[in-house]
């Protein structure tokens, strides 16, 4: 494997950072986020009338959050992106069912609000994640590692959707 790949600079980062393709992998993810917020819009309240295990956070903080966990996406993305290793594409196809999977989780969860399934789907969610985050360490370590609290949230929300199937 070649050594350069595993090296990351922040400062190279910045100096050259290609802004048209680095503000699509931004959005690309925050796309999903905007999609995800019209879909469920209208399905949410229940969520404040339902029983949630204990240590379940206020719902504002996840869209704090989520933000947060999007942004790492993107940025990941445009690092694997940008180091046109031979590894790049098959990871970024895994980064894209991934989203795809989120998405649906959300879908599962507030629309149809169908706990079970949603726990299973966030399961199989937590899986990919893991698949991308090797893959993206294939092609630049620190990509993989930005992915870190993205994996520990959705184990949480692992623990908060059980929790809530149990409970109701």
């Amino acid at each position: 494997m070649d050594i350069s790949i595993r090296r990351f600079s922040v400062k190279k980062f910045i100096n050259e950072l290609k802004v048209k393709p680095f503000i699509i992998a931004l959005a690309i993810p925050f796309g999903v986020q905007l999609l995800s917020y019209f879909v469920t819009r209208g399905s949410m309240d229940f969520y404040a009338q339902i029983d949630k295990p204990p240590f379940s956070p206020p719902g504002w903080l996840f869209p704090v959050v989520w933000t947060i966990l999007y942004a790492l996406m993107g940025i990941s993305s445009y690092i694997v992106w940008d180091a046109r290793s031979q590894y790049s594409k098959e990871a970024l196809i895994i980064y894209g069912i991934q989203l795809a999977f989120n998405f649906l989780w959300s879908v599962f969860f507030f629309v149809l609000q169908s706990f079970l399934l949603s726990f299973v789907w966030l399961c199989g969610l937590f899986i990919l994640i893991i698949i991308m985050m090797a893959a993206f360490h294939k092609v630049q370590p620190i990509a993989a590692f930005l992915q870190i609290p993205y994996a520990a949230w959705v184990v949480f929300a692992g623990y908060l959707n059980a929790g809530i199937f149990l409970l109701n």
